[in-house]
């Protein structure tokens, strides 16, 4: 064992510090507590600003995921076909020369690029999550993975723009008078953000949300715009229409701090109102209001997120909301400006974590988007050898991967070599070679920057791991062992990784050091009360040093220097088309992607999949509130509950996700119907660019529950079957 084992262990009692692990913004500060050993319960840390002492709704439940009777908790061997789920458990040691033989086998037979690792935030904790993994896969030659399923459009899209992500942070934004939620489900998704926002409006503040969904969040909000999916470009583009056309824009701003400017008159000039309107499904007098209320209410926050860039011109439309407060001067004032992330803010050492100098050159990418292309061609999609090994780790593509029926092909091949590192038997371990038994994070050390907040949090193990679970960190250590590699960094502990990612000159990390983090589990980077990054163009890590409404960098790729509108892939016509209804599907209240949907108290509140439509699309289908459908494309399909309702718009659909197939009517999932095409920036996911069909289906299969396989569940059901 490394020295990470044996320094600081875990208490026998009492109340240990943490972080929540989980891909969010508000990256929790968690206080855990301890009893002979055993943890009883988490809660949030009243004393930290962005915490204030709440945990999410799954969150909450950490403990009894923590020790949940379905746990993997030894290595686990194949012996069934593959997606049977039929295993045999093994020992640490046969399991790891299994695997190292295994691997050594596809090296020398099809070379290292035939390795590919699958990994995102099923942690988004930086030594568990992109550390010793990405040191071993580098140092092996393996493909290397484009993580680019959740945020790479808007990521690209900002630093086009501004160059670093930054913006307000909920110490901030309470400041606001004006805050547009554009995208966002906030309660879901960023709830540590919601406290602030109402300090701001018992202040005055006016708070509105953009959104095709009347989400838990819109229903707070003084108001609700119900935008048609994808065309969030087309109402950023006319509002900077109304605030030059009125001349409400801050000259003294754009000429100061911005690039190209002067091009964006003309730019917008079609982009009038009354045409808008006809794209996005807004009045025209609506979108006049809400650009006038931008430009002039002072301070105005836009508070964007990554579920708007899921469509075809998703960069794009992050990048001309991002500009509004440009040409508002809104960053000049507290709590003013955009946020989409604020991640740009912390100077941490990920290279020193990751150690991109051990990259061979010219190894090939492959993008997770497209995992079922890499499964099932030969050439994985972009040359060189087919894909022969397949190492899952902090992710589910079984689930949350686009196109599952393509991906299901790929697991199944009897050729391909498949090592899952999970806490249970997902639908991506039950096609697995080897499953192995990780640690969560009660049980592991780990560092956390955050994407919502400027703090950075320790996370230190709180009792000893369950059963025999190993860090990810350590498991991969010990592969590297088996294969004869010890250098590249392999064999540094925990906490010497810790102590790398914090190594930086920059002065806002002075005084973070693994000593402080310890006795005080959190601290604030070194940025002034009241940070504004964008007030002046110090921050502005941009080619020019301004922020660029012309983006020459854009041009080089063959996209438009200037903000424009990019219309859906998959654009239906509604009562038009095979394909009709706009699918969007977010993420479901009670999970955390695929993550919690097996906890009982959790999945309970959640019900069955469900399929929101409205009432026009309701009728004209024959559908009443509570019958089976079938949701359809020439993808795949899956069958959900219909609940009819006004909080979405003609023309959409809505299925909360994501679901484990195994949990899920017929095994399907929203993700059988969406699609591996990317956008326009950053090679994004197009989860919510997704045209499908809905059918009625027997109302028997309206009361089943949702159990363990297809069989169990629809015996008696022909789906396709009208009604």
């Amino acid at each position: 064992m490394n020295s990470m084992s044996t320094a600081l262990p875990p208490l026998k009692a009492g109340v240990v510090r943490g972080a929540c692990p989980h891909d969010c913004p508000d990256t929790c500060a968690m206080l855990v507590h301890v009893e002979e050993g055993r943890a009883t319960r988490v809660q949030g840390d009243p004393d930290h600003p962005v915490t204030q002492g709440f945990l999410c709704t799954k969150v909450n439940r950490y403990v009894e995921r923590t020790y949940h009777p379905d746990r993997v908790l030894t290595p686990l061997r194949r012996v069934g076909a593959k997606g049977a789920g039929e295993f045999v458990e093994a020992s640490w040691e046969e399991a790891l020369e299994g695997i190292a033989r295994n691997l050594q086998r596809v090296i020398r037979e099809d070379g290292p690029e035939a390795i590919l690792p699958y990994s995102y935030a099923g942690t988004i904790g930086i030594v568990q999550g992109s550390s010793i993994d990405r040191r071993f896969f580098h140092r092996i030659g393996a493909s290397l993975l484009e993580r680019t399923i959740c945020a790479t459009a808007g990521t690209e899209a900002w630093k086009h723009t501004y160059g670093d992500r930054m913006g307000p942070t909920p110490e901030e934004a309470e400041h606001a008078q004006l805050i547009l939620l554009w995208g966002t489900n906030t309660l879901t998704s960023n709830p540590h953000l919601w406290p602030a926002l109402l300090r701001a409006r018992e202040r005055g503040a006016k708070i509105i949300a953009i959104d095709p969904i009347r989400t838990r969040t819109a229903k707070q909000c003084d108001e609700h715009l119900p935008i048609r999916p994808g065309t969030d470009a087309a109402l950023a583009l006319a509002m900077m229409n109304v605030i030059l056309t009125q001349g409400l824009q801050d000259q003294d701003y754009l000429e100061r701090f911005t690039e190209g400017w002067e091009l964006l008159r003309d730019h917008v000039a079609e982009w009038t109102p009354e045409k808008a309107a006809s794209v996005t499904g807004l009045s025209a007098q609506r979108i006049v209001t809400v650009a006038r209320e931008l430009a002039t209410i002072r301070p105005s926050f836009i508070r964007l997120n990554y579920g708007l860039q899921r469509h075809a011109g998703g960069g794009m439309a992050v990048r001309a909301i991002a500009l509004l407060p440009a040409l508002t001067g809104a960053w000049r004032d507290l709590g003013g400006g955009a946020t989409l992330s604020t991640s740009g803010a912390f100077p941490l050492n990920f290279a020193a974590a990751e150690r991109p100098d051990l990259i061979r050159p010219g190894t090939r990418t492959i993008n997770m988007v497209r995992l079922g292309d890499a499964l099932t061609r030969d050439d994985a999609g972009v040359g060189g050898p087919p894909v022969k090994a397949l190492v899952v780790y902090n992710s589910n593509p079984g689930a949350v991967a686009p196109d599952l029926r393509k991906v299901r092909e790929g697991l199944r091949r009897e050729d391909l070599f498949t090592v899952v590192l999970e806490h249970f038997r997902t639908d991506t371990a039950d096609y697995a070679d080897w499953i192995l038994p990780a640690t969560t994070q009660l049980e592991h050390w780990d560092i956390h920057h955050s994407y919502g907040h400027l703090y950075v949090t320790l996370n230190r193990p709180a009792i000893e791991p369950v059963g025999d679970a190993l860090p990810n960190t350590e498991i991969f250590r010990r592969i590297a062992a088996k294969m004869g590699i010890s250098d590249g960094g392999i064999a540094d502990s925990d906490l010497d990784v810790i102590q790398q990612v914090l190594a930086s000159d920059s002065p806002v990390m002075e005084g973070i050091t693994l000593e402080r983090l310890l006795e005080h589990g959190y601290l604030r980077l070194g940025y002034p009360a009241g940070f504004t990054p964008f007030a002046a163009p110090s921050r502005l890590r941009t080619p020019s040093g301004r922020i660029q409404i012309y983006s020459p960098g854009l041009e080089r790729l063959g996209l438009d220097p200037l903000p424009s509108y990019i219309p859906p892939n998959e654009q239906p016509v509604p009562g038009e088309g095979r394909f009709p209804l706009m699918l969007l599907s977010p993420p479901e209240h009670p999970f955390m992607n695929s993550t919690f949907v097996n906890i009982p108290a959790l999945s309970s509140a959640a019900g069955p999949p469900k399929l929101l439509l409205h009432p026009d699309e309701a009728a004209v289908r024959g559908i009443e509130g509570g019958e089976a459908v079938r949701v359809w494309n020439d993808r795949g399909d899956f069958i959900a509950t219909a609940t009819v309702t006004e909080d979405v718009r003609p023309g959409v659909a809505v299925s909360y996700g994501v679901r484990w197939g195994r949990l899920s009517p017929e095994g399907h999932t929203v993700n059988d119907t969406t699609s591996q095409d990317v956008a326009d920036l950053g090679g994004g996911a197009l989860f919510y660019d997704n045209a499908v069909e809905v059918e009625l289906v027997s109302r028997a299969l309206a009361v089943a529950e949702p159990g363990p396989g297809p069989a169990e569940i629809l015996a008696s059901v022909q789906v396709g079957e009208i009604v």
